[in-house]
């Protein structure tokens, strides 16, 4: 069975296209244009490189977007009065707080001060309990990017067997509620599930999203199944970067450790992902590019909620 590689990119693309005719809608209608807050405490160097991008992303659909971004001693109660303040202002319509925050700061209490109706990322517990309860929400980007991904490749989900593997706030538990909603049957699992290969096995639909790198096998994936890879993370060991990737792949793989460092594997072993599956994501190329899209697209539809639209 030839696997189908499904490209994050074009669909990113596509997503872009529809936010930026949509800003260029608001503004001629109505005058106004979205504008979105990105806040960064410290000098965290994959947070420079995430915020640079969604402000990078923000210009190029026609977002008005801010970058504040603080020392890394500002005190919790000097970040709390900055997201107060960006709350009370009108023209502000979505904020995000990059994480991770300075051990210093409750990240919690920071995210739970963030105006609901402006909180991009989704990770508010009223969004949270709204997409629980299936209510129009503010989603978290990669899982909505995920859902994406889905229907924009034409993979059915209705009636299929979902397995989501991970439960974190940010991606496992939101996959799981858009799944249900999208009428799949979902099997949460995680790193207590008992002989894990069985249960996802099952799927119709594969979602990694548990944080160690090419985690997932052959002996876990069904013949014939989507694998949705949402891990990154870095390989800097060369016998393991061969033991990920294909022939065909590896020495592009080996010039990147030997230039950077490392190179980005996800949570499933491409090598022997695509022995398995009929769909799948690479990393990269897959996944992480649609989360910034979704962030663009979340930021217009805080702006349209604010205001009755």
């Amino acid at each position: 069975m030839a696997v189908r590689i499904l490209s994050g990119k074009a669909i990113a693309d596509q997503i872009k296209s529809e936010v930026a005719a949509e800003i260029a809608d608001l503004h001629r209608k109505y005058g106004f244009t979205p504008c979105l807050v990105a806040v960064r405490v410290g000098e965290d160097p994959a947070s420079e490189v995430y915020v640079s991008s969604k402000v990078k992303t923000a210009g190029e659909v026609g977002l008005i977007s801010e970058h504040i971004h603080l020392p890394k001693d500002t005190s919790e109660a000097e970040l709390a009065r900055i997201v107060v303040e960006l709350n009370t202002r009108g023209d502000v319509d979505g904020i995000l707080v990059q994480l991770p925050l300075p051990k210093q700061i409750n990240e919690r209490r920071i995210l739970e001060l963030i105006d609901p109706v402006k909180d991009v990322d989704g990770f508010h517990p009223v969004n949270a309990g709204r997409l629980m309860q299936g209510y129009e929400s503010l989603v978290p980007c990669t899982p909505a990017g995920v859902i994406e991904i889905l229907k924009r490749s034409n993979i059915d989900i209705g009636g299929k067997h979902a397995v989501v593997v991970g439960r974190s706030n940010i991606v496992g538990k939101p996959m799981a509620m858009l799944l249900l909603h999208e009428n799949a049957t979902v099997t949460i699992c995680h790193s207590r599930t008992r002989d894990l290969p069985a249960v996802t096995r099952q799927a119709d639909i594969l979602v990694a999203a548990i944080g160690r790198a090419g985690f997932i096998r052959g002996e876990h994936i069904g013949e014939g199944a989507t694998v949705i890879d949402v891990g990154i993370n870095n390989v800097s060991d060369k016998d393991e970067a061969r033991s990920l990737f294909a022939d065909e792949d590896i020495e592009k793989r080996l010039a990147t450790i030997a230039k950077r460092g490392f190179t980005l594997v996800g949570d499933v072993n491409p090598r022997e992902a695509v022995e398995r599956a009929a769909n799948f994501t690479p990393v990269p190329g897959g996944v992480g590019l649609l989360t910034v899209a979704m962030l663009m697209k979340n930021t217009v539809k805080a702006a349209n909620l604010r205001r009755g639209k």
